[in-house]
């Protein structure tokens, strides 16, 4: 859109909005900076915009009616400082509700846990009202205006919301965009036969057009679920299911659906959602001939729903959960028109891979290269860093950057399937494989960090020498997530090093779904232990990790606007990078070996750094005949003395 054509829309919406509106100027000063964007995306994707900006003006001006006082202050607060997610202090902590506290309620009680161990950002995963089970852990929802019920009311998310922002902690909601349970209200109504409704999803009277969009899908969970369509008998129609038969892909060609999820992210930020993960959007934008993932009109959406956002709630910013290619995941950053406007974080899942394939390989040449391949991402976005989540691991290592370092891609991935399954001979892991796909040899990895390390076998074992390496190896680990730069996340639990839960086998609901083994009820007793007991299993991981979140805090160089430069390696089974930061360069130098190492100080010297200074242990470094001696595991945070 040209300056005379944004001229005239802006002067249409000036005279659409009331005079009298609360805040008028400042809502037209928002409308003014982010009107370019909002239309630049829906230009993209949607033809006949006019009608469809005067429905949306309306939903901004309701939602910024009912925004509160209290809302609209964190507003300019972030509008002053809009990097407040960049900061070193941003640590996430991830937890189902129900098996975190039991319900909202509960986590009322769980507050200054948090708190206390550092955490500013508390992703409840999905509380949103599901379809009754099997519901795929939350993420079929039947209803995104209400609370599932066992976990409370929109009143006891509202109170918890404000406690939370007192406490200076921002709340992360999922909000599932591809698809939404058959059981939903815009579903039920496509089955009766609605015809406005009917063109919410992706319906086909017969097989001709399925088949032809299969010959390019892929699989998503293919024991569960073969096949990306399923019929259904209401309807006599073929619907989209690309997850499962209960889960409908919804038709973002229809202008009425973005309408539609304008209005639930107003509505839920202003209930006191801070932080929305985007579930699942890398399929929400269908083209035959395609794998129907991460095309360009995905990315137009995303910034025009983040103008919507800016423009009424701009306290609130979008994570992108993209598990793709990492080709393909710069651009839930933005790149080229999009870049800074899309989603402000994304999950860099690409580095837990490259942290659990150095661990077993105990050589860090695979991460160093691939990660080198990342271009440098939008300065005011960024990555999410973590080691572990509510997900499975799977083995996202291309066939190309395995190839660049003389290592088979198959044969790696399976190697990796293999290491941490239990089956490969001397591994230290315990986990379970999950979806295996016959046709791709594809296996992917369900299971807790702490026994991925190794920390069940040395237990079950008795083996205290493995017991002490398997926490050297979560600390390591850990250090290079929060070290990386970004939003490092912190899975429940994992605080604890919780092994394995194997009871989820006696629960029907979850036996069929393996990684249920990785989402364990957290153990409020050994977190009491761990803050007492320093010296105890869980209070050496606790502390341990506690220790490493301060020292981040303090550690300015962790700003997430940094980019992270990983240099060549010296010593295989060293990881090593920079950060060239304007107090001084800081290099995180991690040891992925249970044997001690030694590192060239020579490329420290090349960075400025003359006498290096762990920020870790608060110690300068001592160097020998040209070296520093690396202990098994050891983890660096070094600056200049």
């Amino acid at each position: 859109m040209n300056k005379s054509s944004f001229n005239t829309q802006l002067e249409r919406f000036d005279s659409s909005i009331p005079k009298d509106l609360p805040d008028r100027s400042l809502f037209m000063a928002r409308l003014e900076r982010y009107l370019p964007d909002l239309i630049e995306g829906l230009t993209s994707v949607y033809l006949n915009l006019e009608p469809m900006l005067e429905k949306l003006l309306q939903i901004m001006i309701a939602a910024h009616l009912e925004r509160s006082i209290e809302l609209k202050t964190l507003d300019l607060k972030r509008n002053l400082s809009p990097d407040w997610f960049e900061q070193p202090d941003m640590i996430a902590y991830v937890a189902y509700t129900e098996r975190f506290a039991g319900n909202l309620k509960g986590v009322l009680s769980k507050v200054d846990y948090l708190k206390n161990l550092g955490v500013k950002y508390l992703h409840l995963m999905p509380f949103l009202q599901p379809r009754p089970a099997p519901h795929d852990g939350g993420y079929a929802v039947a209803d995104f205006r209400k609370i599932r019920e066992d976990l409370g009311t929109f009143a006891d998310l509202e109170h918890l919301t404000g406690v939370l922002r007192q406490k200076g902690i921002s709340l992360c909601c999922d909000l599932v965009l591809n698809h939404v349970a058959q059981e939903h209200e815009w579903a039920l109504k496509a089955q009766q036969g609605d015809a406005k409704y009917q063109d919410y999803f992706h319906t086909f009277s017969d097989r001709t057009m399925p088949d032809q969009y299969e010959k390019n899908l892929p699989e998503v969970f293919p024991d569960f679920k073969p096949g990306n369509f399923t019929w259904n008998e209401a309807s006599k129609r073929w619907i989209w299911t690309t997850f499962n038969a209960w889960q409908w892909d919804l038709n973002w060609a229809n202008p009425d659906v973005f309408l539609e999820f304008a209005d639930v992210i107003l509505w839920l930020a202003n209930k006191g959602i801070e932080i929305f993960r985007l579930d699942a959007i890398a399929f929400i934008w269908k083209r035959l001939g395609t794998d129907c993932q991460n095309l360009p009109e995905v990315h137009a959406i995303t910034q025009a729903l983040r103008a919507v956002a800016r423009i009424v709630a701009p306290a609130i910013i979008f994570k992108a959960e993209a598990i793709v290619a990492p080709d393909k995941l710069i651009a839930y950053l933005g790149q080229r028109e999009h870049a800074g406007k899309v989603s402000d974080t994304a999950y860099h899942n690409s580095l837990m891979v490259q942290i659990w394939s150095s661990l077993a390989s105990r050589d860090t040449g695979l991460m160093t290269h691939a990660l080198r391949q990342f271009p440098h991402k939008p300065s005011n976005t960024a990555w999410n860093t973590y080691l572990r989540c509510h997900d499975d691991i799977g083995w996202a290592i291309t066939d190309d950057d395995a190839r660049a370092v003389g290592v088979d891609g198959f044969g790696h991935r399976r190697f990796l399937s293999d290491f941490y399954s239990g089956e490969f001979p001397g591994t230290h892991a315990v986990g379970a494989v999950f979806q295996e796909n016959k046709k791709t040899g594809d296996r992917r990895i369900s299971g807790s960090a702490a026994s991925l390390a190794g920390l069940e076998q040395a237990l079950v074992n008795g083996d205290k020498q493995l017991e002490h390496l398997s926490l050297e190896r979560l600390l390591m680990a850990h250090a290079l997530v929060l070290g990386y730069g970004g939003v490092p996340l912190l899975y429940m639990g994992d605080e604890l090093a919780v092994l394995n839960d194997y009871t989820y086998l006696e629960n029907p609901e979850m036996a069929m779904d393996n990684r249920w083994i990785h989402r364990p009820a957290m153990p409020w007793d050994k977190a009491e232990n761990a803050i007492a007991n320093p010296n105890s299993l869980e209070g050496k991981m606790y502390h341990g990790l506690k220790h490493l979140i301060q020292t981040r805090v303090s550690t300015p160089h962790l700003h997430a606007a940094v980019e992270t430069l990983v240099l060549e390696s010296q010593n295989s089974p060293v990881f090593i990078y920079n950060r060239a930061h304007p107090l001084g360069n800081f290099v995180g130098i991690y040891n992925f070996c249970e044997t001690a190492q030694t590192y060239p100080v020579w490329q420290l010297r090349e960075l400025g750094i003359h006498a290096p200074f762990d920020r870790i242990s608060n110690t300068k470094l001592e160097i020998w005949d040209g070296v520093v001696w690396l202990a098994p595991y050891a983890r660096l945070w070094i600056t200049q003395a």
